[in-house]
Parts: C-alpha cells; structure tokens; sequence
C-alpha cells in the first residue's frame, strides 16, 4: 500500500498540493493538466506546471497562463459541479473534485446560514479556483487506495479580504474544514492554509492515520506564489511503500492454570495437547499466586475451528477448573522447508532483511554442542 505524507512548511493551497504530487509523480502531468484543461473554457488560459525556486528550494508550481475568458459571476456550488460532470475527465476525477467542493459547500453553508445547494463561493468564483480542484481531484483518482497524513499546519496570522470584509485567519469557512487538525503558531502571518487547501486534507487525510513507516520511495516539492521571509513557502510531499504483511487468520488462545500438578504429571499433559488436532502452539510458563504459591500458565494457540475440541481436552489431561479464550488475530511469515544433509531447515522471507533460515533442533544429533553449533550455521547458512 501506498502512504503519502504532507509536510505543510509553508502552508496548503490547492496550487501547492497539485505541484507536489506531480513532482511526486511525474507520470500523473499528463493525464491530470489533460483533465485540468478540460474543465475550462475555451480562451480561460491553460494550465502549466513550471519550474521555480521558493527560499534556495528547487519547487515547482501550477497554475493557469495566458487567455482572456472572464472569470464566472457566480462561483455557485450546483454551477462548479455541473461544468465538472459536463466535461471529459478521467474516471473518478468528477466524484473526487465534486467531493472536495462538497467539503466547502457545507462548510460555507454553516457559516452563513444557507442551504448547501445555495452557496456561492466568492472567493472561487475563478477560473484557477476550478483548475486546482480538478487537479487536486484528477490526483486522489489516481491514487485511489493510498492513505495520507500532514503534518502540523501552520496556523498564521492577521486579517485576509473576503466579499465579507476582512476576517480573522484562518477564515470561518477554513477554520471549521480544519477542525480535528493539528496547527501550529510558527509566527509567519498571513493566510498560510486556504480554503481549498483545507478542503483538500479534509477529503483525503484520515482522521485517525496509525503511525505506520514503510520504506521512502519519492517525494515532491510544490511551492506558492507568496514568498516568505526566511522560510520557503512549500508544501513537501513524502511517498513511502508500506511494507506488505502477510494475510493472517483467526486463531483462539486459551490460557488457565495449574498449581497441584507435578512436574511429569504437566509434561505428560503438554505432550497430549500439543497432539491434538488444531492445536498450533503450546508454551507454559512459571507464575506465582496467593502467598507465593508457584503455579504453571498454559497457553495454547488453536485453530478457530477446532476450539470447543481442545477445550474438553484442557479438562481431561489437566487439573483445572477454568480457563480464559480470546479470539485474535494472527500472521504468519510464509514458511518453506527444505532437508540439507539429513537436517529440516525452516526459511522465511521477512521484508527488509531477506531470508533467514533456521535449522530443526531434533535433527541435530552431533556428539557434542560444538559440532551440533558447527552443524547449524552450515546447514542454515547453505539454505539461504
């Protein structure tokens, strides 16, 4: 699986993060400025992607050059989600960017009261407004399956022109888009997340991302038209490929104890259980109980459908009177086996470190632990 990281140095704008994902992904330019272009006007512009420079970074940047199609009056919410459905996009891309709008749309209809169907997006209404949505959205189609995070955003400062007049940063509409973010105070002012920007993490940024890593394989650097003092106003794109688990499966533990059973009496008992079909592992452990009382802990791992099977024989070959099941989940490495020289070695692949391999204990016989020891780095260092 595929987990795309954002590291919002200089803020989030919707030009920003379709800069970084197509330095990211070079082999997503064509398809998404095809899906950009087709969403416009004829005589609006055309979109470019161009190399620049933010703060001594190399960056690159999108946007709209040359034309001169006026803008649309109205930057309505059915209006911007009508010209989408009518163009020729890719698959996936209107449902993305009418999603992301659909992020604003609410956000604006609780600001100022309204149905979602009657907003109208002043600070939209441009044709490089649709253009970054578009892109933003032709993007998420394209990565559709990966999972994202962003780091802290920053939180900036002062006051930002509306059709409202001036309002405090972030604006209502970003500030509620925002809310279950984490922001920071780096002391730059300024709007350093836009409204698109915040729409954008909304839509792909999972609300509760593990902390998982996998290993770097690309990143990006998308930057504003803004410049900054003393920063580079970018947003950083990290790609990571998350190592694959292997699929696992349902297994029931069941763990009790025993505290009157001699020392044979339990390695009869374990031998017995561990014959028992379904029966995947078996470890006892030494605990102590009430007043220091030493007592041995069972604990088996059992097939799923064999579970009621091993109960009845955890009270037919032990003493107790109770036990615990939990029902889990397990995963297991692909295993293969192979006989070099008489001796069963098991290998595995594990990811990052290749295979290793380990040799069968029973079947080292040597008459000394030195030649058993020699035995086992010969035959597990052959097989692998």
């Amino acid at each position: 699986m595929r987990l795309i990281h954002l590291d919002a140095v200089g803020g989030v704008a919707g030009d920003m993060f379709v800069a970084a994902m197509l330095d990211a992904f070079p082999d997503l330019k064509a398809p998404v400025l095809a899906d950009a272009r087709a969403v416009l006007p004829a005589g609006a512009g055309e979109p470019v992607l161009e190399e620049g420079s933010s703060g001594g970074v190399r960056v690159l940047r999108f946007g709209l050059k040359g034309g001169g199609e006026h803008p649309p009056e109205s930057g309505g919410f059915r209006e911007l989600v009508a010209r989408i459905h009518a163009a020729e996009l890719g698959s996936g891309t209107a449902a993305e960017a009418e999603a992301i709008f659909t992020i604003l749309a609410e956000a604006e209809a609780k600001i100022h009261g309204v149905p979602v169907a009657d907003v109208h997006f002043h600070e939209l209404a441009d044709w490089d407004s649709l253009l970054d949505v578009v892109a933003a959205g032709s993007i998420v189609a394209h990565l559709r399956g990966a999972r994202w995070s962003v780091s802290s955003l920053p939180r900036g400062g002062g006051v930002v022109k509306t059709a409202h007049g001036m309002l405090p940063v972030p604006a209502p509409a970003t500030a509620l888009i925002l809310e279950g973010f984490s922001l920071r105070d780096d002391g730059m002012p300024g709007e350093r997340v836009t409204p698109t920007g915040a729409a954008i993490l909304k839509h792909i940024v999972s609300d509760a991302l593990p902390d998982e890593s996998g290993r770097l394989k690309g990143s990006g650097i998308g930057a504003g038209t803004r410049e900054l003092p003393g920063m580079p106003n970018i947003l950083r794109a990290l790609v990571f490929e998350e190592a694959r688990l292997p699929a696992g499966d349902r297994v029931t533990v069941i763990a009790f104890e025993v505290d009157d059973m001699t020392g044979e009496e339990i390695g009869v008992a374990s031998d017995r259980l561990r014959a028992v079909p379904g029966v995947l592992d078996l470890s006892i452990a030494q605990r102590f109980g009430k007043k220091g009382r030493p007592m041995q802990s069972f604990q088996l791992i059992v097939a799923a459908d064999a579970t009621d099977a091993v109960i009845r024989r955890c009270f037919v070959e032990t003493s107790t009177i109770g036990l615990r099941i939990a029902e889990t989940r397990r995963v297991v490495l692909p295993r293969d086996t192979a006989t070099l020289d008489g001796i069963g070695v098991k290998s595995v692949f594990r990811d990052g470190l290749g295979q290793t391999a380990k040799a069968e204990s029973d079947d080292l016989r040597q008459d000394s632990l030195a030649k058993r020891r020699s035995t086992k780095r010969k035959v597990e260092s052959e097989s692998r």
